[in-house]
C-alpha cells in the first residue's frame, strides 16, 4: 500500500508557491458560501458543504471565517455562481484541468484562455484531458505527525483506497463517498492534515524540462492569482531547481 508518490511533490510545490493566505481564504469562503446557498447550511445534510469545510480547516482557515461564509450563503448571497471545469494543455504538453467558481463565465473563460496562451499552452475542448484523471478524495499529512503504521490503520479502517508514502509525507486517496469519514477519523485521532480536498488525480504523467518548467510555473501562478479559479490540477512532473 505504500510507495513513492510523485503527486505529493506536485501538490507541495503548489502549496509552497501559494503564500497568499488571505486570497486562499477568500476563495475558500466563496466555495463554502456557494455550497451553503445551493444545499443548505447543515454540513451533515450537504456533502458539498462538508467537503468545502474540511478543505478549509486543513488549510487552517479560522472557524469564524467559515461560520461567516456559511451564514452568507444560507442567508442569500448576491450573484449566481457557476462551477466550470476547463481543460487544456500546458507548455510541454502536460494535461491541465482548471476549476472555476464564477458569476461571469464569459470573463473567466477569457481569463483562462489568456493564461494558457500567454504561457505557450492552449485551452482545449471539454473532455480532451479529463479521461486521464479520476475524481477522488486526496489528503496529505506530514511525516512527523504519525508513524506509517498508524496512518495506514486509520486510513484503511475508514475506507481509504490507498496510502502512498514519500519524502514529503503521506498521501491518502479515497473514494469521494469515504472522504469525509477518513478526514473525520484523522481529526478524532488528533492527526493534522496539510491539505484535504476532492481532487482530480492523474493516471499518467508528462515530463517537462527547460524553459517549459518556468512557463508552467508562471501559468500556475497566474491561475492561482485569479479570484475565480478554485483549483488547478495537472499531470506534469519535473526536477525542482
Amino acid at each position: 500500500m505504500s510507495g513513492h508518490s510523485k503527486w505529493a511533490n506536485i501538490k507541495h510545490k503548489k502549496e509552497k508557491q501559494d503564500s497568499k493566505k488571505g486570497q486562499v481564504f477568500t476563495k475558500m469562503a466563496r466555495a463554502i458560501a456557494v455550497a451553503a446557498k445551493e444545499g443548505g447550511a447543515d454540513p451533515d445534510m450537504n456533502s458539498k458543504l462538508k467537503d468545502a469545510i474540511l478543505k478549509a480547516k486543513a488549510e487552517n482557515m479560522p472557524n469564524d471565517n467559515i461560520d461567516r461564509a456559511i451564514k452568507k450563503g444560507s442567508g442569500g448571497m448576491d450573484g449566481v455562481f457557476e462551477e466550470i471545469y476547463y481543460e487544456g494543455y500546458g507548455p510541454g504538453g502536460g494535461a491541465v484541468i482548471v476549476l472555476a467558481l464564477t458569476d461571469n463565465k464569459n470573463r473567466t473563460a477569457a481569463d483562462v484562455r489568456y493564461t494558457f496562451d500567454k504561457n505557450k499552452g492552449n485551452l482545449g475542448t471539454s473532455g480532451c484531458v479529463s479521461f486521464m484523471f479520476s475524481k477522488k478524495g486526496q489528503i496529505f499529512i506530514a511525516l512527523d505527525k504519525a508513524d506509517e503504521d498508524t496512518i495506514l490503520r486509520i486510513a484503511l479502517d475508514n475506507g481509504a483506497e490507498d496510502v502512498l508514502t514519500s519524502e514529503d509525507g503521506y498521501e491518502i486517496i479515497t473514494d469521494i463517498a469515504d472522504f469525509a469519514n477518513v478526514c473525520d477519523a484523522f481529526g478524532e485521532n488528533k492527526i493534522p492534515m496539510l491539505s484535504a480536498e476532492i481532487a482530480m488525480i492523474p493516471s499518467t504523467e508528462t515530463s517537462i524540462e527547460g524553459d517549459n518548467v518556468k512557463r508552467f510555473e508562471k501559468m500556475i501562478e497566474m491561475f492561482n492569482d485569479n479570484d475565480d479559479i478554485q483549483e488547478v490540477w495537472h499531470n506534469c512532473v519535473y526536477d525542482e531547481e
